[in-house]
């Protein structure tokens, strides 16, 4: 069963041109994102046409903000792109804590 979120996500990939050529994203929480940039394709990975999956568990705080990223696997020239890019994710107030997985597919 596919979730409104990964549906959203796909739309937003759709959307934006990523499809399965860029940095792909698929979510398993149903909290509402704001604001989801999509990292970049580190020069040094494009160069070495280094591809693979970024896994990550994001710790959202009640106001919104990405608390924390605990990384669960991927090249470190890849978790580095996602990392600095969730900095600036933004999702939609809650009442509580909200843990979210991700992943990121690059692909050169």
């Amino acid at each position: 069963m596919v979730t409104n979120a990964r549906k959203s996500a796909a739309k937003i990939l759709l959307a934006m041109g990523l499809g399965l050529a860029g940095p792909g994203l698929h979510a398993q929480e149903n909290r509402k994102v704001l604001n989801n940039p999509t990292p970049a394709y580190p020069e040094t990975a494009r160069r070495f046409r280094l591809s693979g999956v970024v896994k990550v568990q994001v710790l959202v705080a009640p106001d919104g903000q990405v608390k924390d990223v605990k990384v669960i696997g991927g090249h470190p020239l890849l978790v580095n792109a996602v990392q600095d890019t969730l900095r600036n994710w933004k999702y939609a107030p809650a009442s509580g804590e909200t843990t979210v997985s991700l992943e990121f597919s690059f692909h050169p």
